[in-house]
């Protein structure tokens, strides 16, 4: 065999070494050692699947940072037009005398 393991762990956590599952239990499996293809396309399987993925998330943080950043851009130079002031002043200043 190529180093991987296979361990059984019953519904109380106790694992057991080798034997079939019995019916109705709860059995999760954990795999140690390489992680091999079996029988797919590629010659990498999950390890190296994952490790093309490695960074993307941080790429698409920083890409939607850089979007958040533009955006903020564009509105601080549209609001520091003379229209746009003139018509939030309009609305604070009705705002605050036509509180009842």
């Amino acid at each position: 065999m190529d180093g991987t393991r296979v361990e059984q762990v019953g519904r109380n956590g106790a694992g057991r070494e080798g034997g079939g599952d019995r019916a109705g239990s709860a059995v999760a499996r954990r795999w140690q050692g390489p992680c091999t293809p079996s029988g797919g396309r590629g010659s990498g399987g999950l390890l190296a699947h994952l490790a093309d993925e490695e960074g993307s998330a941080t790429a698409e943080y920083a890409i939607a940072t850089m979007a958040a950043v533009g955006f903020a851009g564009l509105l601080v130079v549209i609001l520091k037009g003379d229209e746009v002031r003139g018509i939030l002043t309009d609305l604070v200043t009705r705002a605050l005398t036509s509180g009842g």
